[in-house]
């Protein structure tokens, strides 16, 4: 897994950002997959895709009533519309001059930056760090489908921790988990739940 290029930022505060890319694009990041922007050479900021969104327009709802319809214009219009895939992305870290921190940046990245999947090196780096301090800024999130971005999240980062030989990882990070719910009984429940269904970890 390589850095790939995604899009680019549309909006951005210090929490989340929101990215714009062409629907016809193939390497669309999955929910829950590790991304960053690079503001500037030695500092990069951090996210976890929680939502993908296909906006909305007339053209669609006109060819959505077409009974029978070539392939051929289902593609031309996926790739020639105008109307981008919108990519929302929760800020979970930063790198600065070498050291990387689970906090929210100090400031958002600018419009227009380019968003980029991490790679499977990154992904390894960034999740190994400390005691998964990152995993709060999801908890936190209210218009969040926390459960299933963490199972989500959880699935595609222990996809790269196996490439380097690391089986426990995903293990470690739901005892973490736990830890951090542990006053929210019906959130836990629902998160272990979401996890098993995964199936990276034998759960009973």
């Amino acid at each position: 897994m390589t850095a790939i290029q995604i899009g680019r930022l549309l909006s951005a505060n210090t929490r989340q950002f929101l990215v714009g890319c062409r629907v016809a694009q193939s390497d669309i990041p999955p929910l829950g997959a590790l991304v960053r922007v690079n503001p500037q050479p030695e500092y990069a900021i951090y996210g976890l895709v929680y939502d993908l969104y296909i906006a909305d327009d007339g053209l669609v709802r006109q060819l959505a009533t077409v009974e029978a319809m070539d392939e051929s214009v289902i593609a031309d219009h996926r790739l020639h519309r105008s109307v981008p895939l919108e990519i929302r992305v929760l800020a979970v870290g930063y790198q600065n001059d070498g050291h990387i921190y689970h906090l929210l940046p100090p400031h958002p990245p600018l419009g227009l930056e380019l968003l980029w999947m991490c790679s499977a090196e990154e992904v390894v780096q960034f999740t190994s760090l400390g005691r998964f301090g990152y995993l709060r800024h999801i908890l936190r999130e209210q218009d969040v489908a926390v459960e299933e971005v963490l199972a989500a999240h959880l699935q595609f980062a222990d996809r790269a921790h196996r490439q380097v030989g690391d089986a426990n990882w995903s293990s470690k990070a739901v005892q973490e988990m736990i830890v951090l719910l542990r006053d929210d009984y019906g959130m836990l429940m629902r998160v272990l739940q979401s996890v098993a269904d995964t199936q990276i970890i034998p759960y009973s």
